[in-house]
């Protein structure tokens, strides 16, 4: 089994090629849920939902998040009703956020929930929170306290960030099921995502740095070096003292890293690193990508 923790379309990419070359029961994704909140009722869980549709088939793939053909009547309709949200979300992915909020509210744990919603549509994999606890984090403009996600889909790309802050005084706890999971992995992947907004909540959780340092950990760099990074990830990097680049995702991510995957492209260097065509922009690529990762991997833990 390949573990990967996941957040943010790129991810999402990379997953769909190492399923082109895995069974879906091999693969287990731990995803962030740092941006997750309560919109119009619903629990809107970005990272979970991403992984959720992509493993039942539904991900919109142009976009790599959302369901594909969703409508968006009831966005639409509560504009007119005196309603309105801080951003679009289509009927059947807002379906799927009310199911998910009725269970909490009966007690579920969001591991618990989530398993519920893989079984109802037939998925293979395993798809986990990192936890269930209070990961949420809010970003301070100087101005007023944003959550994640909202700031990241609705705030100009000027904003200010000068914090990036958690909800809860003390750190969330990876669960038994992601400490399982981990533990029956052969390796685990963290993917091409922006490094503050997406993996270092997962990292963060209270005993999975740990964990990770008795598992083989292969991280692939969210830069290529001939892409301009986005606005805001850069401002959340900054914010956590560092620069855009992949060095300095190293540098976040720590000792934990046995295999530090650079893009071709990339003009920095991170001593030890390996060179692989990194840009997604097809199943092609993203499939080879995956069997030059899986050939380390099998290497290292043969």
């Amino acid at each position: 089994m390949i573990t990967f923790l996941s957040g943010g379309t790129e991810t999402a990419a990379l997953i769909q090629g190492f399923r082109q070359i895995m069974y879906d029961r091999e693969i287990a994704v731990v995803a962030n849920t740092a941006e997750d909140l309560q919109v119009s009722g619903g629990h809107c869980a970005p990272d979970l939902d991403t992984a959720i549709f992509l493993f039942a088939g539904i991900l919109d793939t142009n976009r790599w998040w959302g369901i594909k053909g969703d409508t968006y009547t009831t966005h639409t309709y509560l504009q007119k009703v005196g309603g309105g949200e801080p951003f679009p979300i289509g009927d059947r992915a807002r379906a799927v956020q009310i199911a998910r909020a009725g269970l909490l509210s009966r007690g579920l744990s969001l591991t618990e929930a989530v398993e519920v919603q893989c079984r109802s549509l037939s998925i293979g994999a395993t798809i986990l929170p990192a936890t269930d606890g209070d990961a949420t984090i809010f970003i301070d403009t100087g101005t007023e306290l944003l959550p994640l996600f909202e700031y990241r889909v609705t705030a100009d790309p000027a904003t200010e960030v000068r914090e990036v802050l958690r909800a809860a005084p003390e750190p969330a706890v990876l669960t038994e099921a992601v400490r399982a999971v981990i533990e029956a992995s052969e390796a685990v992947v963290i993917g091409p995502a922006s490094p503050v907004r997406c993996i270092l909540p997962i990292l963060d959780c209270d005993g999975m740095r740990d964990l990770l340092r008795d598992t083989f950990v292969v991280a692939v760099s969210p830069f290529s070096g001939d892409a301009c990074p986005d606005p805001k990830d850069v401002a959340l990097i900054s914010a956590a003292g560092e620069v855009p680049t992949a060095p300095a995702v190293c540098r976040l991510y720590g000792d934990l890293v046995d295999l530090f995957v650079q893009d071709v492209h990339d003009p920095d260097e991170v001593k030890g690193s390996l060179r692989l065509e990194t840009r997604l922009l097809h199943t092609r690529q993203a499939e080879s990508l995956a069997w030059d990762v899986m050939a380390v991997i099998r290497q290292a833990v043969s």
